[in-house]
């Protein structure tokens, strides 16, 4: 049963990803030739120089990377791999070629965001759309060389054949697609999940970490520590809350002591008891 569960829920979201990437193509980034690489991005540029079907190139290439994954890089790959390639070219077959956006700049941002926020979840959901994925990982198993630079060497291709089919202006939208995609991914990634983390000197850390356990409900931890100067020992409190809980912190940290030390970093994510599952205070 949940195995069932399980891949019920990996499904819908494969789903939710791939019909992204699909809008995101046929809707903005492919009305505009902006080839931003990856598979999607020579199928833009062969429809538009040969006159094949966006949709048979994806249904052809990712057939290929499909067998390919199966062969070199094992089963779970492959099994993480079929759903979102099998899937893509009938999402772009069945979503309508469309300008939706008439401005060019417009169109590539919000295509290149979508498509982010796509392959976003598919790599939160270990699965892929097939494309040029596939190929760096086999380079990283056979050559070492990191999937990145295989990555960036596939897409540096097919963005530069923009420049034999299109115009020198879709050379550098896709380009700037690229990086914009790449900032969504990044920041889907590493800042979803901030929080605060606060390090605090008082004299009177009993009582602030009283209170910050009981109106905040955030776990307090006490690290020894010593100061160089006045060779003082004061125990320092660390506390991780999230963003929002912070000024309330510092109200808790004043109405005790306003002379106390405090440090605060920002933190791009945090794992466990009191974050990533349901618990008691840390």
């Amino acid at each position: 049963m949940e195995t069932l569960k399980f891949w019920a829920k990996k499904l819908f979201f494969i789903l939710i990803a791939i019909n992204l990437i699909a809008v995101g193509v046929n809707l903005f980034l492919g009305p505009h030739n902006i080839a931003a690489g990856g598979l999607t991005g020579l199928a833009i540029i062969l429809e538009a120089y040969v006159g094949f079907d966006r949709a048979i190139v994806v249904w052809i290439g990712n057939g290929i990377v499909v067998v390919l994954a199966l062969i070199f890089l094992g089963k779970e790959v492959f099994l993480n791999t079929v759903i979102g390639a099998g899937l893509l070219p009938v999402f772009i077959g069945i979503i309508p070629q469309h300008k939706l956006v008439n401005d060019t700049m417009l169109s590539m941002v919000v295509g290149s965001a979508i498509f982010g926020v796509a392959v976003s979840i598919l790599y939160h959901h270990k699965a892929s759309s097939g494309g040029t994925a596939i190929p760096p990982l086999i380079i990283q198993k056979h050559f070492g060389i990191k999937p990145s630079i295989g990555l960036f060497i596939t897409d540096g291709i097919v963005v530069t054949l923009c420049l034999l089919v299109f115009d020198v202006d879709s050379f550098f939208f896709a380009i700037l697609s690229i990086f914009i995609t790449s900032a969504v991914m990044s920041y889907i990634e590493n800042g979803t999940n901030k929080k605060k983390r606060v390090h605090i000197i008082s004299k009177f850390h009993e009582a602030i970490a009283k209170d910050i356990m009981e109106k905040i409900g955030r776990g307090v931890t006490i690290i020894p520590a010593k100061g160089a100067y006045e060779k003082q020992e004061l125990p320092m409190l660390m506390v991780t809350l999230d963003i929002q809980n912070y000024r309330e912190l510092i109200d808790i940290v004043d109405s005790h002591d306003k002379e106390a030390f405090c440090v605060t970093d920002v933190v791009a994510d945090v794992h466990g008891r009191g974050f990533t599952f349901e618990s008691g205070s840390v």
